[in-house]
């Protein structure tokens, strides 16, 4: 079914493509063009012009499309891709050089360093891949030729018109993920509108900012409900097939562990608070099991996904144990330092 729908959306693209030299052709952009005059009072000709400039981006299509042959995903291969040796590394290094600010955002909003840490890790790996796509093109190529998610990101082009016009900005200057996701925390427009913060005081909001990134995740997960000191996973083992029936209840948090237990689920030493059974399957390979808390579920309004959480949880801790370990080592580095400098003096 997967592959019907992809070459049909394929074979409708094709032709669009090429017979539309310039958006406004299309009597969608068109449209759009009105409504967003009528609602918002936006000038006709000045949103024709942009899109005018603008042409549909083929590998925007090519890189949202799912795969042919899906298949089972991998939670082995996927949390490879983001907690290795390269990502941990340059968490510890932003975690150090950006400290106070990650201290001010832990204490202002009650979200941990490491999960922040932790996120943009996992979105951007701390600024160096931020995205390269015109965010106005992207946009539009997904909002006016790509049927199956057209409304979602025709609200994202709106949103991005309306945080130009609030920043000041041309709309074709942003640029962003082939999505539309920007800076260093990823925000689509609508989260940028919502969600991100000027942190560092200066006056005006940018995520390609550290400071303002910081800030604006930790703003995302406070005002999506993230509790502080509160869990956010625990590991599981399952027995029996009885379990199942917690999967089928989905990720939000709904039973604790001790009632957990009559379904064949142990988890010792999980705190006493709602939960949800998280599988993290990989094909050939045992089933990996957590018990997901409401800050994990907090997490999944970042990216609704279960491994998305759980890497970032992964990542955070890795990238935590790393840096303790280095500090660890660099005091008794110091420590032997004095040591011997102590030794060496006349008694």
């Amino acid at each position: 079914m997967k592959q019907l729908l992809q070459c049909i959306v394929a074979c409708w693209l094709m032709p669009a493509f090429a017979q539309t030299e310039n958006m406004t052709d299309l009597d969608e952009v068109r449209s759009f063009v009105i409504d967003m005059q009528t609602r918002h009072g936006f000038t006709a000709a000045e949103l024709l012009r942009d899109f005018q400039r603008t042409h549909p981006l083929p590998a925007v299509i090519k890189a949202i499309q799912p795969p042919v042959n899906p298949g089972i995903r991998s939670w082995k291969s996927y949390r490879s891709r983001f907690v290795e040796p390269r990502r941990i590394a340059a968490g510890v290094d932003f975690w150090k050089q950006h400290r106070t600010e990650l201290e001010r955002a832990e204490k202002q909003y009650g979200v941990p360093i490491e999960i922040i840490v932790g996120i943009i890790g996992v979105e951007t790996i701390y600024g160096r891949n931020v995205g390269k796509f015109q965010t106005f093109a992207a946009l539009s190529t997904l909002a006016f030729y790509y049927p199956p998610r057209a409304t979602l990101f025709r609200n994202e082009l709106e949103a991005l018109l309306l945080l130009a016009r609030d920043e000041g900005r041309e709309p074709l200057s942003y640029r962003g993920s082939y999505a539309g996701a920007m800076g260093l925390p990823q925000f689509l427009p609508s989260s940028v509108r919502h969600w991100a913060v000027d942190f560092d005081g200066d006056g005006r909001i940018d995520l390609a900012n550290t400071t303002d990134a910081i800030g604006s995740v930790a703003h995302y997960l406070a005002d999506h409900g993230w509790t502080k000191d509160a869990p956010i996973v625990a590991m599981a083992i399952v027995e029996g097939d009885k379990f199942n029936e917690l999967l089928a209840e989905g990720i939000v948090p709904r039973r604790t562990p001790q009632e957990m237990e009559i379904f064949g689920v142990k988890a010792e030493g999980a705190p006493d608070q709602p939960a949800a059974l998280i599988d993290l399957v990989t094909p050939g390979a045992p089933t990996e099991y957590r018990l997901g808390f409401h800050n994990f579920h907090v997490l999944t309004r970042y990216n609704q996904s279960s491994f998305y959480a759980t890497a970032v949880n992964d990542l955070a801790m890795a990238v935590q144990q790393a840096l303790a370990r280095q500090t660890a080592a660099m005091g008794d580095s110091i420590e032997r330092v004095e040591s011997g400098s102590r030794s060496m003096r006349p008694k």
